[in-house]
């Protein structure tokens, strides 16, 4: 379960698991202390974190040379449309094979088959 509270400071919101803690915020221009990622950054880094994670499984089960794994997220909201920009880029002798093999282990991380799939939201008060 993650939980995250906010008190009278404006924006600033701590969010916890049963491990781990950060702190998220929205920018100055926005009215925020800038002290912790947006929530739109959450949402991206989590796409991100799964994405390196799970390439980095298989390159490794794989014994793949891949010294490092880079993935960057953008956010682009329409009105009916939310599209997620990753480019991911690796640090290692890969052949093109390799490659392609790794953008397809990339669209099936956990957190992409989450977001790709329908999503519901069941919310409650007090409960």
């Amino acid at each position: 379960m993650i939980k995250a509270i906010i008190h009278q400071e404006p924006y600033v919101t701590e969010i916890s698991s049963e491990t781990n803690s950060l702190i998220a915020d929205e920018p100055v221009i926005h009215g925020g202390k800038a002290t912790g990622m947006t929530p739109m950054e959450l949402l991206a880094s989590s796409l991100a974190a799964c994405t390196c994670i799970t390439l980095r499984m298989y390159a490794s089960r794989k014994q793949w040379d891949v010294q490092s794994i880079e993935t960057h997220i953008d956010i682009e909201s329409k009105s009916t449309q939310t599209v997620f920009k990753r480019n991911i880029f690796f640090n290692g002798t890969l052949s093109k094979e390799q490659t392609e093999r790794l953008l397809d282990i990339a669209n099936h991380c956990p957190v992409h088959k989450l977001l790709t799939n329908t999503i519901i939201i069941n919310t409650s008060i007090n409960d």
